[in-house]
């Protein structure tokens, strides 16, 4: 009998569509969907509001205690920090009594000032911020449209939010480079006083493979960041890949894009007001986002009915036969969606990173009984397979 649907709590509102950057490696606007060109550049103020009315008709709806506002683009500081501001004071202003909204505005932190990061303080936004590491030569790929660096304005911005608004410091978010010093990345990014760090694997899949992919480079990788946070002696920032990766190994619930099987619960808006699957489903193939429906037609109920949204709540009957069958399942999870894909057989197939992926766990596995042992207490639950060798 199939599980009902689990509603959306998170919603990433596309409240500019362009972006400042033109970053050499952008899966967005360098990859194969170019639906971004026929949307407008900024959400009219219509859009923001029939998004509001979405938003809380589905909190009442569900009977949500909070849901997560991601303001998203391209760069969302084009539309203004007062817009993101009134835009998130009304969707506080519709929901229901009792649902909080946690906003947060995903940024390049070349636009923040003093001035905006003061509205979006006061107004209760938290800022997340992108950046390939901590140092100019971590980021010679983001430069603007005129082939300009952007670290300098970046680094300014970083440290603005570190230093006078460490309240509203949600975070960075960095895609991994395996050409790059993992450990030194880490730190640089360390220096920049991130309360929480984000590792993503940059999007690719079967029929568009990451670049420099091959030998669980991004496996390794992962690993030699890992043991750096792990043997630091203290927390030094969070880092939602490495906790989660945890949590699953000791059989706690735990959400995330990259690993588990936690049904998704995230949807977007394009500016537009098309309701769309997540961007990164947009790096396998144009259209692959699209669900047909709109905030002015349609209700966000429609959006979990689509068959996209349901695959990914699925949980195991949606991955291949080899991953339902690998002892990883409960942490791996197949991996992100995206990455599953392969031109002409879709999704059902294991991640392009199935091989890092069983590196990183197995060796996160290694350390954390390793640390049982050492201590003395009760040795986790990980199946032998974790802890050495393929399964």
């Amino acid at each position: 009998m199939a599980r009902p649907p689990r509603p959306f709590r998170q919603f990433i509102v596309k409240v500019h569509g362009r972006c400042n950057l033109a970053c050499r490696y952008c899966y967005l606007y360098e990859g194969p969907d170019h639906t971004w060109r026929t949307r407008p550049a900024a959400a009219p103020a219509e859009v923001l509001a029939r998004t509001a009315d979405r938003v809380a008709e589905h909190a009442r709806v569900h009977a949500l205690s909070a849901v997560s506002l991601v303001l998203h683009g391209g760069e969302p500081l084009l539309a203004g920090a007062d817009t993101l501001a009134r835009f998130t004071d009304d969707v506080r202003a519709r929901v229901p009594a009792g649902c909080a909204v946690q906003a947060t505005v995903q940024t390049n932190a070349t636009l923040l000032t003093h001035a905006r990061m003061t509205v979006l303080a006061r107004h209760g936004i938290r800022v997340g911020i992108s950046l390939d590491g901590g140092r100019p030569a971590h980021n010679a790929r983001r430069v603007d449209h005129a082939g300009r660096p952007s670290w300098p304005a970046a680094a300014r911005g970083a440290r603005l939010v570190a230093e006078h608004f460490p309240r509203s410091y949600a975070g960075v978010l960095t895609v991994v480079d395996p050409t790059s010093d993992p450990v030194d990345t880490y730190e640089s990014l360390l220096a920049l006083g991130p309360p929480a760090l984000d590792l993503l694997l940059p999007h690719g899949n079967w029929s568009a493979p990451p670049p420099h992919w091959g030998e669980t480079r991004y496996g390794a990788w992962l690993c030699r960041v890992f043991d750096r946070w792990w043997s630091a002696g203290r927390r030094e920032t969070r880092v939602r890949l490495f906790e989660e990766c945890l949590a699953l190994l000791l059989g706690l619930p735990a959400a995330t894009e990259s690993l588990g099987l936690q049904p998704f619960d995230a949807v977007v808006v394009e500016t537009d007001g098309s309701i769309e699957q997540v961007d990164s489903l947009k790096s396998a193939y144009e259209g692959a986002a699209a669900t047909g429906l709109d905030v002015f037609r349609h209700d966000f109920d429609r959006a979990l009915a689509h068959p996209g949204v349901a695959a990914r709540q699925a949980g195991p009957a949606a991955l291949a036969d080899r991953c339902r069958a690998c002892p990883l399942l409960t942490v791996c999870g197949g991996g992100h969606y995206a990455h599953r894909y392969r031109a002409g057989h879709g999704f059902r197939n294991p991640s392009v990173y199935c091989a890092d992926l069983q590196h990183f766990i197995q060796h996160v596995a290694g350390r954390l009984a390793g640390g049982a042992r050492s201590t003395g207490r009760t040795r986790p639950v990980v199946p032998a397979s974790f802890e050495g060798g393929t399964p």
